[in-house]
């Protein structure tokens, strides 16, 4: 099975502590993220690197710039002790039919909502996404995201470490498979406890990351 999964968008890599994550993936890479911008509200920032094609990586943690939001930070930052791979994203060629194709076949992502971020020039991006989380916990399978008419973070320029894999551990990789199916997609499943891993080609050679 083909390791790079198919409508890949992009991996999230969430932390506690950004800084530190961003430091960290610069020293074992050779490559260091460059700043994505803030999640205004939401008290997260994120950083990015270009993982080949139209595909990148999101770190994504608490924004030392914003005040501490009124409810949780996205994607549990707040509950995380250590940096971790939380899930990852699918960019369908149409957003709308991809998420009433997977109801028709049993699996329901969520219902697309408006989402916003500033860049650091100042530029406002918009796009939409299903609530992955809600619809399965696990973070194994992958939201929806739309870029509409805003750039592609992979199209800004950002350093890049080419994608060498993604794979994932399940209890029941079974109950798995047919919900990715459902999306179109597809990621490498063993038995074990839930968790995502990914690989990376940098200057210091492969790198992995869970």
């Amino acid at each position: 099975m083909n390791t790079i999964p198919a409508h890949l968008d992009h991996l999230v890599l969430a932390t506690p502590d950004l800084a530190a994550t961003v430091a960290e993936f610069a020293r074992r890479t050779g490559v260091t993220p460059v700043v994505g911008g803030s999640h205004v509200g939401l008290g997260t920032r994120n950083y990015l690197v270009g993982l080949g094609a139209s595909g990148y990586l999101e770190i994504i943690g608490p924004d030392p710039e914003q005040s501490t939001p009124g409810g949780p930070r996205p994607l549990g930052v707040d509950e995380l002790a250590a940096p971790r791979t939380l899930t990852w994203a699918i960019s369908p060629p149409d957003l709308d039919a991809a998420v009433a194709s997977a109801r028709a076949r049993g699996y329901d992502p969520g219902t697309p909502r408006a989402m916003s971020r500033r860049t650091p020039d100042g530029t406002l991006l918009r796009w939409r996404l299903t609530d992955g989380a809600a619809a399965h916990p696990s973070g194994l399978v992958p939201f929806l995201i739309d870029w509409g008419a805003a750039r592609h973070p992979s199209a800004t320029g950002l350093p890049v470490t080419p994608l060498l894999s993604l794979t994932a551990t399940a209890p029941d990789p079974a109950e798995i498979r047919p919900l990715l199916a459902a999306l179109d997609t597809e990621l490498p499943l063993a038995k074990g406890p839930v968790g995502l891993s990914f690989t990376v080609d940098t200057p210091k050679g492969p790198v992995r990351f869970d």
